[in-house]
């Protein structure tokens, strides 16, 4: 059994996506740590002034743990994100059907 779980993050998203190119190691860091406490897919799409993130854990104690971080908080407020709104986050149990692709 895993979770799927979806965040809608407001904030600059420019700055997130020079973030990514210009910090790819901080994120390639963060990426070991969420899979160190859970983490099993991970995805991020960019909407209309903020950014969508698609997970996949093994339990949602793992990724709030991990998300509630102030470490987590910081690099969130540093790569774009306006931590003065709480995200927009959905926890799904993660089905396998036949249709998966």
């Amino acid at each position: 059994m895993s979770f799927l779980i979806t965040l809608k993050v407001n904030g600059d998203t420019a700055v997130f996506q020079k973030a990514l190119a210009d910090r790819a190691a901080e994120f390639e860091a963060v990426v070991e740590k969420a899979k160190a406490a859970g983490a099993i897919h991970h995805r991020f799409g960019v909407g209309d002034g903020c950014v969508h993130v698609i997970d996949e854990w093994e339990t949602v104690e793992g990724f709030q743990g991990f998300f509630g971080e102030p470490s987590m908080q910081e690099f969130l407020g540093s790569i774009g994100a306006d931590t003065s709104v709480e995200p927009d986050i959905t926890v799904s149990l993660a089905l396998q059907t036949v249709d998966e692709f």
